[in-house]
């Protein structure tokens, strides 16, 4: 199903060709089977409060393959910050198993228009995580997007990820021929400040689709669509049975 959108791309701009979605999607594909891409993530080592982490110590015994980072979070109950140790391995059982991603055909219908509003200072909007048994964490919504899809209007709120707005959102072919979590989209900024495009060709898997070492965080009510978008990446594709993280 094509979208019924208010503003649709009309000014020559090439962000949704076929040509640029095919480049895109063989990025992906090296993205995700790289030696810290999404498959290879093996562990995430949550350490003991007020311990630190030690990449050297963790190197200790592992295979050459293995590449070991350290990540930071708040701790939900304390609100302090909380350390941990990322393990990483280049020859993964799901980097062997790996085929593709599916995804639905190319549609530049579905490359939209969208008016931006910045947020004087930002807002701090809850998102709740995949993995944190119903908790919530707060992350910043650097202002609002909005467009009128199939004659509804909404309002979505995308984080700041590393200064790139990322877009967390759901619709009804979650959970059926998408992630049942949701999917990600990278909004992509114009020179104009208060417009910005939607490219659900674009739309992606979450990293926690590919490895349950990851915590993703979830779409809020306001990002879930109404209509299918049929659009984006669908599901990981394994070989010889082995399991999907779903």
């Amino acid at each position: 199903m094509s979208p019924t959108v208010s503003h649709l791309t009309s000014d020559g701009i090439d962000g949704g060709s076929v040509g640029l979605w095919h480049a895109w999607r063989a990025e992906r594909h090296r993205s995700l089977t790289s030696p810290t891409g999404n498959l290879a993530l093996v562990e995430t080592r949550w350490l003991p409060a007020g311990e630190r982490p030690d990449v050297e110590e963790a190197r200790v015994g592992q295979p050459d393959t293995v590449t070991v980072t350290t990540l930071q979070r708040t701790d939900l109950v304390t609100g302090e910050p909380e350390h941990g140790l990322r393990l990483w391995d280049a020859e993964s059982p799901a980097i062997h198993h790996f085929d593709r991603v599916d995804a639905f055909p190319h549609d530049p219908a579905w490359l939209i228009e969208a008016t931006y509003t910045p947020v004087p200072g930002a807002r701090r909007v809850a998102f709740e995580h995949l993995r944190d048994n119903g908790g919530t964490r707060e992350l910043v919504v650097p202002g609002d997007i909005t467009l009128a899809v199939d004659g509804r209007d909404y309002t979505l709120s995308a984080f700041d990820d590393d200064g790139t707005l990322l877009l967390v959102f759901g619709d009804p072919t979650n959970g059926v021929s998408t992630y049942g979590a949701g999917r990600f989209l990278f909004v992509q900024r114009t020179q104009d400040e208060h417009r910005v495009l939607l490219d659900f060709n674009r739309a992606f898997v979450p990293p926690c689709g590919f490895s349950d070492q990851y915590n993703c965080p979830m779409p809020p009510r306001q990002n879930r669509f109404h209509l299918p978008i049929e659009a984006g990446e669908k599901l990981p594709v394994f070989r010889d049975g082995f399991p999907a993280q779903h």
